[in-house]
């Protein structure tokens, strides 16, 4: 196995710059996750433009992303074991036993315990990515424009496991998506598309405006919309260690949920929070015997910390080798790669083995900054909890202004990321994920561009997307995760009625 490419990364990673790059970013990441609702897209969102008008090179953007969501995923922790409301959607499970653990006046033991569990599943989540990205980007390298479009439908099909229980609405965005990727001068015919005679459209709409729109400004309305109330942090920590038998405890369920968190963060479409809930429920199966989990039991608390934290490193594997996000997250962080004017997919590795390199091998240090920042620092970072919304709203609103306007210099722009941030705060109050959308925007570029080029070396023949067996393969997995979760969902529907006739 070649892993020159992760050698040569750790000589991008551990250039001065890039050290402190990924400090800072682990040090914000964290801080970010700490915010319930915040979660690591919203913060990834609001980094991007500033890191891009800085002028930073793609890796030192890549690290300091990669570094922000990695924190996030610790510092979603912070908020679940001390307040009981989660700070993203992977800490759900989280709060369930370390809530308890803090009533109980162990909150700084849970602190401890998670931190230690997430800084396992983070680098077991990182080995497995530095061992199994260069061999699927290996197996990818045959890739031609017809195998490249079937790998966007693929993509698109897994949408159905991000948002399974809204099909209709997941194929909504996903459409509205591609749409909005179609807007701007068309490359092949010359032809303006849904420009409206404005001369700044004719680039497109900017990925930067979109993401800010739809993530930062949705997200400041919705937190001053549901303005909480009575919700108070729990101030006394008590110890800060864990005790010994605790750690001996949390060995295997922190194990399994590295090895859960990094095979469900692979299947593109999934999260952590769907790698957070499986691990959970699987150790409760395998460990549960005197009925403790959700009482405060360390083991319930290590293995979903474990894995949400490995899911993250796993995410990256189909995003690097394939192009396909592995979460919304990293579906943000493939707009960021072309903004770069960098192609994601098979050739990435080959084309940027430095970037790739340079990335992985930061997921290693920024998880030994990690740890060393959230045992010492757990304190300051609690403090985030207790930052106002009067103060909060501002900041996230004038941090998107700036990033926005130090892009593009241009009010047009300014007006379009308020209105598509409206407009998706309003979708979201409608019950629609922002994820299949930036995916359809995303994607959208790269699969009209493939299509057409397949059908051009075809001569209009669409059998080309269906003669390789890596086409068919493609088909053959975009039918079954599209199929599945209604399946799933039938079965389990099923299985209801069944119980309730026995009853």
């Amino acid at each position: 196995m070649n892993l020159d490419y992760l050698w040569g990364g750790f000589a991008v990673a551990l250039t001065t710059q890039n050290l402190l790059i990924g400090l800072v970013g682990c040090f914000l990441g964290t801080m970010i996750g700490a915010l319930p609702a915040i979660g690591p897209i919203n913060g990834i969102a609001l980094l991007l433009p500033i890191a891009y008008t800085m002028g930073l090179p793609p890796e030192s953007t890549m690290i300091l992303l990669a570094a922000v969501y990695c924190g996030a995923e610790y510092g979603g922790r912070i908020s679940s074991i001390l307040l009981n409301v989660p700070g993203d959607a992977g800490a759900v499970m989280t709060a369930l036993d370390g809530y308890p653990m803090a009533k109980q006046g162990r909150a700084g033991e849970a602190l401890a315990i998670s931190g230690l569990s997430s800084f396992v599943g983070g680098v077991i989540g990182t080995i497995a990515l530095a061992l199994f990205a260069p061999i699927l980007s290996s197996l990818a390298i045959g890739f031609g424009p017809a195998e490249y479009f079937v790998l966007m439908i693929f993509a698109l099909a897994t949408l159905g496991s991000m948002v399974g229980n809204q099909p209709v609405k997941t194929l909504m965005g996903c459409v509205l998506g591609l749409m909005l990727a179609t807007i701007g001068l068309d490359a092949t015919s010359g032809a303006y598309r849904f420009t409206f005679g404005e001369p700044e459209l004719g680039e497109g709409i900017e990925f930067v405006v979109l993401v800010i729109g739809l993530f930062s400004i949705s997200e400041a309305l919705i937190i001053l919309e549901n303005q909480s109330a009575g919700v108070s942090a729990i101030r006394k920590l008590g110890r800060m260690v864990a005790r010994l038998d605790d750690l001996r405890r949390c060995v295997m369920p922190t194990l399994r949920g590295s090895a859960i968190g990094f095979v469900i963060g692979v299947l593109p479409g999934t999260g952590a929070s769907v790698a957070s809930a499986i691990s959970y429920t699987t150790e409760k199966r395998v460990s549960d015997r005197e009925g403790t989990f959700g009482k405060g039991d360390v083991r319930g608390l290590a293995a979903p910390e474990a894995a949400n934290n490995a899911t993250a490193c796993g995410a990256f594997v189909p995003m690097l080798t394939l192009g396909v996000p592995g979460s919304g997250t990293t579906a943000v962080m493939l707009g960021a790669l072309m903004l770069y004017n960098i192609q994601p997919g098979p050739l990435l590795m080959s084309e940027h083995p430095e970037m790739v390199g340079g990335l992985v091998a930061s997921l290693f240090i920024g998880n030994v900054f990690l740890l060393a920042l959230n045992l010492p620092l757990v304190n300051l970072f609690a403090r985030v909890l207790t930052i106002p919304n009067w103060l909060l709203v501002p900041g996230i609103l004038v941090l998107s202004v700036v990033g926005v306007y130090s892009t593009n210099a241009s009010a047009l722009s300014l007006y379009l990321m308020l209105a598509i941030g409206m407009a998706g705060w309003l979708l979201r109050k409608l019950g629609f994920d922002m994820a299949p959308i930036i995916l359809g925007f995303v994607l959208g570029d790269v699969m009209e561009i493939n299509m057409r080029n397949a059908l051009a070396i075809s001569g209009g023949d669409v059998s080309i997307f269906f003669k390789s067996w890596i086409s068919l393969v493609l088909w053959g997995l975009a039918i079954t995760v599209a199929v599945l979760p209604f399946m799933l969902g039938w079965r389990a529907k099923r299985i209801g009625r069944s119980a309730d006739a026995r009853s």
